[in-house]
């Protein structure tokens, strides 16, 4: 096992990218409205309410995972949808396809310690795997949550989760990588996360691809 990469998650070591989920992209991109939904539940953990009282079945900043979202073009692209309650959160615009711009080049700079970056958003064979490529040259461990993100063309979506497990990304699901974070069900928040993981996630279309992963396959 010496050297091999496990993919294990710790919220003080890892970040979270929302890739361009904006209001030009609501009807064209295939499972638009259920790929936003998976991606609001994974934020929901690391930048919701301050840890809490039992009975509210929300996430916790106690997790403490910095949080990345960008803009494709918004001018021209609009502004990220509201549903994905990011309204608090900076907005990093861009023209190029990866997320990594300077801005956010410089915040992985000013956080040496991160070992894994968690990707959700649009589009698959585009910003997806352009952003997933630059992180894992950077030694980054990428984990792509794979029913929070889409395309257009579910032949690119494919396609291009393929290539990303081939280049050494992860492929998750939403709630298994919440578990990830977690670890334990005695965490202090689990109670908290515990509605979001026993509410399936919506579909966001993944069932009819599966079977064109191919090896080493599965989620």
């Amino acid at each position: 096992m010496a050297g091999r990469r496990l993919g294990r998650l710790a919220p003080g070591s890892s970040i979270l990218f929302l890739c361009d989920m904006q209001e030009r992209f609501r009807h064209s991109v295939a499972f638009f409205p259920q790929v936003v939904a998976v991606a609001a539940r994974v934020l929901q953990v690391p930048v919701g309410p301050p840890c809490p009282r039992p009975t509210e079945p929300q996430g916790c900043r106690e997790l403490g995972v910095p949080v990345v979202v960008t803009e494709q073009h918004p001018r021209v692209l609009g502004p990220t949808v509201p549903e994905l309650g990011a309204h608090d959160l900076p907005k990093h615009p861009k023209t190029c396809f990866s997320m990594v711009v300077p801005a956010v080049e410089a915040e992985l700079r000013a956080r040496p310690h991160l070992a894994a970056a968690l990707l959700c958003g649009i589009e698959t064979q585009a910003c997806i795997l352009q952003t997933a490529l630059d992180l894992l040259e950077r030694g980054l461990d990428v984990h792509v949550v794979v029913d929070a993100c889409s395309s257009r063309s579910q032949v690119d979506r494919l396609v291009a989760l393929g290539r990303l497990q081939q280049s050494g990304a992860f492929l998750t699901t939403s709630e298994s990588l919440l578990l990830l974070l977690l670890r334990d069900a005695a965490h202090p928040c689990f109670r908290q996360v515990l509605p979001l993981i026993k509410e399936p996630a919506p579909d966001s279309g993944l069932l009819p691809l599966l079977g064109g992963l191919g090896p080493p396959g599965g989620l």
